[in-house]
């Protein structure tokens, strides 16, 4: 099993950037394809980015394309999301996944491990 814990989030104004990072513990981090999912209040939970085992292959959602960037250090046991140019719709909170699953996938339950969550608000 693999614990993870986000961190990163806070208030940004609209137009800033700001960077996740999800740490990873308790078993082999590289065995992982990982994911970055976000839920606004009220909504469904919503597919943001995937990145696979190697970090040689991403995937992102199509109202944050262009604009976010998944990575990892597998070294670090860390996946990271790099968010640019905000905007008031990207406020939600953010939940890390891992999957066993060496292709990444976009469908929440294909992932078998989320962390707690960290909040982003993005003031206009």
């Amino acid at each position: 099993q693999v614990q993870l814990v986000e961190s990163g989030g806070g208030l940004v104004q609209a137009g800033g950037s700001l960077r996740l990072s999800c740490a990873a513990s308790g078993d082999t981090f590289s065995s992982y394809s990982m994911a970055w999912f976000r839920q606004a209040s009220g909504k469904e939970r919503e597919f943001v980015a995937t990145i696979n085992r190697s970090g040689g292959y991403t995937a992102y959602g199509n109202t944050v394309k262009g604009r976010f960037s998944i990575s990892r250090d597998n070294a670090k046991n860390t996946v990271y999301l790099e968010m640019k140019t905000l905007k008031a719709e990207d406020t939600a909170v953010y939940y890390c996944a891992a999957t066993t699953s060496a292709i990444p996938l976009v469908a929440a339950t294909f992932y078998n491990y989320w962390g707690q969550g960290t909040q982003v608000t993005v003031s206009s």
